[in-house]
């Protein structure tokens, strides 16, 4: 077993006792997917906000993960977190040819027909979220949130400013 202390999204701290079972890389991040000893539940931990893990000094018997692998396990967590910003937009192409060009975690698309598709996706981070959109790589148009608008207006001046000087 490990004990760490643990940051959570909303920023508040706890100490942890935990079973690990596995390391996962998804998106850009590293998750720890351990069994929390007092809350007797598997837990997904995001490895930059475990401050100072060590051995707790006890062995465990390893447990049967509720899922067929880890990373499927990490997956189906963040899909189901409620994220700061959640975005609704339409996108000019197939939802199986942005299936395909990008990974599940992004976002759910739903054919409105054979060009669109509607993206619900979100993320803590406005900035990210408008990054995200912009490598879309297709037309769009968003519904919600409008912080999401000048997010993108902000990173299309930024980007603007970039390219004036290059040239």
């Amino acid at each position: 077993r490990v004990r760490f202390g643990y940051r959570a999204r909303d920023g508040s701290e706890s100490r942890r006792l935990a079973e690990p079972h596995s390391l996962v890389n998804l998106g850009r991040r590293w998750y720890l997917v351990a069994w929390d000893c007092d809350r007797r539940a598997w837990r997904t931990y995001r490895m930059d906000r475990v401050e100072r893990p060590r051995p707790a000094g006890s062995r465990f018997q390893p447990r049967e993960l509720p899922a067929a692998d880890p990373a499927e396990f990490v997956a189906a967590n963040l899909a189901s977190a409620r994220q700061r910003h959640q975005a609704r937009l339409t996108l000019h192409a197939s939802a199986d040819a942005l299936r395909e060009r990008h990974p599940y975690w992004w976002g759910q698309f739903e054919p409105i027909d054979d060009g669109r598709c509607e993206l619900r996706t979100g993320d803590d981070s406005l900035e990210w979220l408008a990054m995200r959109v912009a490598m879309m790589g297709v037309e769009f148009e968003v519904h919600e949130p409008p912080e999401l608008v000048g997010a993108l207006a902000e990173l299309r001046d930024r980007i603007g400013r970039a390219t004036s000087r290059a040239g």
